[in-house]
């Protein structure tokens, strides 16, 4: 849905992604950072605009198509119950943030919504994730992270935390050079479930 709402609206301006360049090149990267790359003859004012344009076409793509990823929700509700606190960090801007979160019933189980364009740094930039350890008081040597594009194993490595790439839209290898210490492919992959245990302590 991403990759077609950035084809809707960026191919007027000469650019038009296949999933595997919109993987390496779209995904994971701050809106701000994408307006720069691939708008640079427009004014800020307009790229925000063409910015604001493309989230609006996923929104309305992806309103009533949420679905999770297989075992999040039995993983959410183990950490619930061990009382773990869980944040969302994220370079989508809050109102895509929010509607994903809402749609899958879950936004009231994160303590924080952390997004990369509100802060100096998004997104490979460790800075959105040392601020979702702030915001719960955590150590990065005993937390996890799940990150399905470079610049989030990126980011959250950089902030001391281990990360597991999840292939929902990348391949081990590229997730795995990013810094990630495994991936999987879904949430109750047997070696995900295995090192959150180890990590968590359960």
């Amino acid at each position: 849905m991403h990759l077609e709402a950035f084809n809707r609206v960026f191919a007027p301006h000469g650019h038009v992604f296949d999933r595997a360049r919109a993987s390496k090149e779209l995904m994971g990267f701050s809106n701000i950072s994408i307006s720069e790359r691939f708008l640079p003859g427009h004014p800020p004012e307009r790229q925000a605009a063409i910015m604001t344009e493309k989230e609006e076409a996923f929104r309305a793509l992806a309103s009533g198509q949420i679905k999770p990823v297989a075992g999040l929700m039995k993983l959410l509700e183990i950490a619930d119950r061990a009382d773990v606190p869980l944040v969302a960090v994220t370079n989508a801007p809050r109102l895509n943030a929010e509607m994903m979160l809402s749609g899958l019933g879950i936004m009231q189980r994160f303590k924080a919504v952390i997004i990369g364009d509100e802060l100096a740094h998004g997104k490979p930039h460790p800075l959105p994730y040392l601020d979702g350890l702030r915001a719960v008081g955590a150590a990065p040597g005993r937390s996890l992270a799940f990150e399905d594009s470079c610049s989030g194993v990126q980011a959250a490595s950089a902030a001391g935390i281990a990360t597991i790439g999840m292939r929902t839209s990348l391949g081990h290898d590229d997730l795995i050079a990013a810094g990630a210490v495994a991936t999987a492919a879904s949430f109750d992959d047997p070696e995900l479930v295995r090192l959150v245990a180890q990590k968590m302590d359960w």
